[in-house]
């Protein structure tokens, strides 16, 4: 009589003694979703598998689920196996919508968080020059230019563009937190480019901004490139003053 074959670990990681078991469990598999082993889509091991696994009980496999599945790194649904999603940034972008969303005072903060992040942004995206990201900032410049005076889509080529400046750094954790801040970037554009005074000239100039920060890029031309991130935060600060001027008249009415 033979023994049963024994079955190779599905993450081959043994466990330390931490505070809380569910968030070992879930730090090995949130691992695995990073470097690859699972991919997006690929389905992990059941509940009793992962328990088995790692030596713990299932509410422990459970609950390590749980919390990978509130990031959303993974997709569960009752009676059927958990799978891996792709690794974005739409937990961030939730939280900050909420945010920028609860007050003018939450935007303004968030809108300084992105000066300082893309000022970094463009100096990296201009030295490795990421040609996925060039290629997606220069159709975002041209969709911009087309969508002169439509305000739908100049916000949606507006956040493409910046999008792709944070693809350009060939960094994936950049990558993921330029996804994060859609929202703000969402909110902000919308706010400014509906503004009552807002003339052609004005939209002429936010998309020249644009596409002069695309050629330095485009160019490895860092300092031109961290230059006119500048530039254009200064003008999206005086802009910020009369959409709150106009806030705040909205709200003495």
């Amino acid at each position: 009589m033979t023994d049963a074959p024994t079955e190779k670990p599905f993450f081959a990681t043994k466990l330390a003694t931490p505070p809380r078991l569910a968030d070992a469990v879930s730090d090995v598999i949130a691992t695995a979703l990073f470097d690859g082993r699972i991919t997006p889509g690929d389905p992990l091991p059941s509940e009793g598998e992962i328990a088995r696994e790692f030596g713990v009980s299932k509410p422990i496999a459970r609950e390590a689920l749980r919390q990978l599945s509130g990031v959303g790194l993974i997709q569960t649904q009752r009676g059927k196996v958990a799978r891996a999603t792709a690794i974005t940034g739409e937990p961030l972008d939730r939280i900050y919508g909420y945010a920028v969303r609860s007050s003018l005072t939450r935007l303004r903060e968030a809108n300084e968080m992105r000066h300082l992040f893309e000022s970094g942004i463009a100096r990296l995206a201009s030295e490795r020059r990421a040609e996925k990201g060039v290629q997606q900032m220069a159709k975002a410049a041209r969709a911009m230019r087309e969508g002169l005076g439509k305000a739908e889509q100049f916000i949606e080529a507006d956040i493409a563009f910046h999008l792709g400046m944070a693809e350009a750094t060939g960094n994936s954790m950049i990558r993921m937190q330029g996804e994060g801040l859609r929202s703000v970037q969402r909110e902000v554009s919308e706010l400014f480019s509906r503004r009552s005074n807002r003339t052609a000239e004005d939209w002429d100039r936010t998309v020249a901004r644009h596409e002069a920060l695309y050629a330095a890029i485009r160019d490895g031309n860092v300092e031109e490139a961290v230059r006119m991130i500048d530039d254009h935060y200064k003008a999206a600060d005086i802009a910020s003053f009369e959409v709150a001027d106009q806030m705040e008249t909205d709200d003495d009415d």
